[in-house]
């Protein structure tokens, strides 16, 4: 029985610190999962804030580059019209003419400020006409809205003779020998079809052509000064000559992308961190409340010292404040003594 009695206690104090130790265990396991809980949603709002502020950023930078940049490169083909109801012995009675609309969906192809090159390529057959052709020019005019000229160009060019590259109207001479040889070397695919005995003719018509923004061109008209002059086809090209910033996002698009979507995102964010210290400030006091109520700390003073003193009266009781004469009370006194 004593050793029986001996062991209930030890027993109840293990059942005790069991007990408690599973609900230190359990706190634990409880604290644990709550800060992951927390920790889950503040990336959670974290991400999501990232993620928007960098959406932000990139249609931001998207909007500025398509508003700033110009079109880099237009092409248009050219249909030439001409008169041939004349006496004259020349094939054509009048110079091939063709004109160019520089409107595409009523928006303007040139920017305004931009500089841009100007070419006109020329598809042409070797044929024994163009070769007596030799020298002929080319004239380029732009129109405004009202058929005011703004600009007119007037180039040569020199047709070049077979297998040659001709650059500038530039002739490259090649002799028969070598233009028989080049033909029974490419015979089978002239036979096929797959090839033709043709020439590119490349002219440049304005080198640094910069578009009037009170009288913007909306018409070309390219005018061959040749009667005799045969064209497979032709293409007007008109590139962009990008200088400062507009040269470093045509050619360095990845970099540019990059710099000015992160700019974007630092400006946002910082935007974002200012408002939101911003918006806690607006709940701290201000000086004047502080200066007429008191700090924080001598307004909740008074309280505690209620508090204290209310203690002390519940456990000391309620103070007695007597009003008889020292007479009668010392008549209670020898009263109570017998």
């Amino acid at each position: 029985m004593d050793q029986q009695s001996h062991l209930r206690p030890d027993d109840g104090e293990a059942l005790v610190l069991f007990d408690q130790l599973l609900l230190r265990l359990r706190d634990a396991v409880a604290t644990v999962i709550y800060r992951i809980h927390q920790r889950v949603i503040q990336a959670f709002v974290v991400l999501s804030l990232v993620t928007l502020l960098l959406f932000l950023a990139a249609f931001l930078y998207g909007s500025f580059y398509y508003a700033y940049m110009p079109r880099a490169a237009f092409s248009t083909p050219l249909h030439y019209h001409y008169r041939t109801d004349c006496d004259s012995p020349a094939p054509l009675c009048s110079y091939p003419v063709a004109n160019i609309s520089l409107l595409r969906n009523r928006k303007h192809v040139l920017t305004f400020g931009q500089t841009y090159r100007i070419s006109l390529h020329l598809e042409m057959p070797e044929s024994p006409t163009n070769e007596d052709l030799g020298m002929f020019m080319i004239k380029a005019t732009c129109f405004s809205q009202k058929d005011v000229q703004l600009a007119s160009s007037v180039r040569s060019a020199q047709q070049p003779l077979p297998a040659s590259v001709s650059r500038f109207s530039m002739l490259r001479y090649r002799s028969d020998l070598l233009k028989t040889l080049t033909t029974v070397l490419f015979l089978p695919a002239f036979l096929a079809g797959t090839s033709e005995q043709k020439q590119q003719l490349e002219v440049e018509l304005f080198s640094n052509y910069v578009d009037d923004p009170y009288s913007p061109s909306v018409t070309a008209v390219i005018e061959i000064l040749s009667h005799k002059v045969q064209i497979y086809s032709s293409q007007l090209y008109v590139h962009a000559h990008f200088t400062g910033i507009r040269y470093l996002l045509f050619y360095f698009p990845v970099v540019s992308a990059l710099v000015g979507v992160a700019s974007n995102f630092i400006f946002l964010s910082v935007l974002f961190v200012v408002s939101y210290m911003r918006l806690l400030l607006r709940f701290e006091w201000r000086p004047e409340q502080v200066r007429n109520n008191g700090p924080v700390s001598a307004r909740e003073q008074p309280e505690d010292d209620k508090g204290v003193t209310a203690g002390a009266a519940e456990q000391v009781g309620p103070l007695r404040i007597s009003t008889a004469t020292p007479e009668e009370t010392v008549a209670t006194a020898e009263t109570n003594n017998k």
